[in-house]
């Protein structure tokens, strides 16, 4: 299994991270307007929008690589919550595309959203 990398300081990301939490529910519209709701499974989705500012040229190409790897949202990783330390074992990104920005030397940026999966 993969691991997400780590930044050369040891951190999973930069500050500041968002995180989110969401419950799938299946929602059925009757004929007179009436809704019947369930949830679809028990566990909440875990969303993480991951910042990343100022990385240099190994951690720029690192986390490009990682990506290309798990082919976008086809692969799935092992991911280490930020604000907690809790270990994920399943989770993927949430897109196929990984913009890595140049802004200067040793000046990259890219935004991820990482997310677990049932």
């Amino acid at each position: 299994m993969s691991v997400f990398p780590k930044l050369k300081t040891g951190a999973i990301c930069q500050y500041p991270a968002l995180f989110s939490l969401s419950w799938r529910t299946h929602i059925t519209v009757f004929l007179d307007g009436s809704e019947q709701r369930h949830a679809n499974t028990s566990d909440a989705v875990h969303r993480w929008n991951i910042r990343l500012d100022l990385l240099d040229e190994k951690e720029a190409l690192t986390l490009q690589q990682f990506f290309t790897e798990q082919s976008g949202r086809y692969g799935i990783f092992e991911f280490q919550d930020p604000l907690t330390g809790q270990v994920y074992p399943t989770c993927c990104f949430e897109s196929d595309r990984n913009d890595v920005r140049q802004s200067g030397e040793s000046r990259h940026h890219t935004t991820l959203t990482i997310r677990t999966v049932d």
